[in-house]
């Protein structure tokens, strides 16, 4: 109902504790009155003086008001008259309805990268609680956070000193390149390691600075499909290459591509571990600064049952190899953090793309986790989980085996965070998936990994997140369920 003028000021109420200003306080409560139609089109407002009296605050307050809903429309103002409400605020509301309604009706037209992005099976979308039996995960919960804040506190006490240092820190550049020289055989000077947000960046960054459109890039298959929608998304044509029990097998026949991708040390997902002779068979028939390979070594730190075979890049000597890892893994995920030891020839171009797209990690991190590793504390926490995920991969193993041996064969990996269960009987793993999510154990179809039409049906399974209790109250669950 419309409002007389001796009223409009018993209707604001404005509040000098609040933490909004007055003014925004009574701009916002007159255009809530307008847009009720408390104070319909036509409708004179008192005076700044008057208002400013009633309501006990100085006349700018008013002024400053009344100026600010004459610019979005809602009054005409003039020089030594009342301001007038110029709209109908059901109009108002109508009109902005149908408006949003237009809008949602047009489809946003998007790059060709973003619609490639959106088609990709990537990054796998989890809702609510973490639950069992989830891949890809380490146990953060084992993780020592006192030590880890401690080394943050460090770093952030001595920010204001490295405050236009590089955005790839010497110190962690230099510690990593040390840690994997002496784990995993990585030949590199500290000034081919990138720092970066995540391994995900890693590969984004490649993927700009290498692939034009229509470079034919082989990924495993089935194979982690982060990277398929990395190269994917450039406007690389993939080539899915099949996996035998060492992983991604050599193939004569297909034309020499741009780009190889693979998982060597735990293909992922299957575990497996490419040999000696494998490896030395993809770079003897990879050519020099015409073919790259990308080695993806997202959980290179835990192996069980041998020494682990030396890097791909390590055994390079022509400088066509891209070493990607991960502290996610190892660490915590929200550490995000991930790096890349990338061809010296490329260095340079690598460093201008990685400022330009903006893919850079916070250095107070960076100096934090360059402390973590030079005191010791890294390799401390590596020993521990290893020997955990060791056993937990074990119980997880026995556990199937004892429970759903009818009904799942399990490859169990040399190392790594996930094995895989494969569905005798050609069940169809995705409805599978759907009944186990629904029961509370989250796994992942291996048929959704598959690059085309899948030629497996199986179960990813994670154990490394989760104690043994809750591992085998999980196989439970999926035994009732199958």
């Amino acid at each position: 109902m419309p409002v007389s003028d001796t009223t409009v000021s018993g209707l604001i109420e404005l509040k000098r504790t609040d933490g909004e200003g007055l003014v925004a306080q009574l701009t916002s409560q007159l255009r809530s009155l307008i847009a009720t139609r408390r104070l319909g089109k036509g409708r004179a407002l008192p005076s700044s003086r008057r208002l400013a009296s009633d309501l006990g605050v100085s006349r700018n307050t008013v002024t400053y008001a009344f100026e600010q809903l004459a610019a979005e429309g809602y009054l005409a103002a003039s020089h030594g008259r009342r301001p007038v409400v110029t709209i109908d605020g059901r109009e108002r509301i109508e009109q902005a309805g149908a408006a949003a309604a237009g809008e949602r009706a047009r489809k946003p037209r998007l790059s060709p990268w973003a619609t490639k992005l959106q088609r990709a099976d990537w990054p796998m979308s989890y809702r609510g609680q973490l639950k069992p039996l989830r891949p890809g995960l380490g146990d953060f919960r084992e993780f020592p956070n006192e030590v880890w804040a401690r080394c943050l506190r460090r770093s952030a006490v001595h920010a204001g000193r490295r405050e236009l240092g590089p955005v790839n820190r010497l110190r962690l550049r230099e510690a990593l390149a040390h840690y994997l020289a002496t784990s995993r055989d990585v030949r590199a000077t500290a000034d081919q390691i990138m720092i970066l947000p995540s391994a995900q960046a890693a590969l984004t960054l490649i993927a700009a600075t290498l692939i034009s459109p229509g470079d034919n890039v082989w990924v495993e298959d089935p194979g982690y499909p982060g990277a398929a929608a990395a190269f994917h998304a450039s406007g690389a044509r993939l080539t899915g290459v099949r996996l035998d029990e060492q992983g991604m097998q050599r193939t004569p026949g297909l034309g020499a591509p741009k780009l190889i991708f693979m998982t060597p040390s735990h293909q992922h997902p299957t575990g497996r571990l490419m040999s000696l002779a494998r490896r030395t068979e993809f770079l003897a028939a990879s050519r020099p600064g015409r073919t790259w390979i990308v080695e993806d070594d997202y959980d290179g730190e835990f192996h069980y049952d041998s020494r682990p075979v030396p890097a791909l890049q390590g055994l390079d000597a022509h400088g066509r190899v891209f070493y990607v890892g991960t502290f996610s893994k190892a660490m915590r995920s929200d550490i995000r953090l991930g790096y890349l030891v990338a061809p010296a020839a490329l260095v340079s171009t690598l460093e201008i793309a990685q400022q330009h797209m903006g893919l850079i990690a916070a250095s107070h991190i960076q100096e934090a986790l360059a402390e973590f590793i030079a005191d010791g504390h890294f390799l401390a926490h590596l020993r521990r989980m290893r020997r955990l995920y060791h056993a937990r991969r074990d119980h997880l193993v026995e556990e199937l085996q004892r429970h759903l041996g009818g009904m799942l064969s399990v490859e169990v990996p040399p190392g790594g965070i996930q094995l895989v269960a494969r569905l005798k009987r050609g069940r169809a793993d995705q409805a599978v998936v759907k009944r186990l999510v629904a029961a509370g154990v989250e796994t992942r179809a291996l048929s959704s990994l598959a690059l085309g039409r899948p030629r497996d049906h199986g179960l990813l399974l994670g154990f490394a997140a989760w104690h043994e209790s809750e591992i085998s109250a999980a196989v439970r669950t999926m035994a009732s369920c199958f």
